[in-house]
């Protein structure tokens, strides 16, 4: 607090979303998402498929009236794609200066998960942990903490920018 109201209270806001991850479910696997990259979590939805877009960017929908890319995390992870069901979600994050909506099997829960039951993920395969900021240590489970940033490439936010 450096009794500035306004940064004190910025401060505040930051320090509640610290340690905060929204778990989901992908492929029976659980993940998570620092909640301060969350804007909302929606149904599925219609997707309009646009040309010559890499697979796992299913296309857009438009969310009251801005138009929104929607990436299948499952597709991204090169996992099997699986038909949208009643349980399968889109996060809707704010990534690299970009709205973007993730497709995930189910949502969770929102955890907190204490910086010191996070740990860096081994270096098994640079491919599979490379989208993998730290494993975080629930109970008898694990979480894959996911780094938002890695999820979309420099040439991917480009071409979403300039669509």
């Amino acid at each position: 607090m450096d009794g500035n109201i306004i940064n004190d209270i910025e401060d505040l806001e930051e320090d509640t979303q610290k340690e905060k991850y929204l778990t989901f479910v992908l492929d029976n696997e659980s993940y998570g998402i620092g909640i301060d990259n969350v804007i909302e979590i929606i149904g599925i939805q219609p997707i309009t498929s646009v040309p010559e877009l890499p697979e796992y960017i299913r296309g857009i929908i438009n969310l009251r009236g801005k138009i929104i890319p929607v990436m299948d995390v499952r597709l991204r992870f090169k996992k099997k794609f699986i038909e949208y069901n009643d349980r399968t979600c889109i996060i809707v994050v704010y990534i690299n200066e970009l709205s973007i909506g993730l497709i995930v099997d189910s949502v969770s829960e929102v955890l907190v998960i204490p910086d010191k039951d996070v740990v860096v993920p081994p270096s098994l395969d640079k491919v599979s942990s490379k989208y993998i900021s730290g494993i975080g240590k629930v109970d008898n489970e694990v979480k894959l903490i996911l780094d938002c940033n890695k999820l979309i490439a420099d040439d991917e936010k480009e071409m979403f920018n300039n669509a």
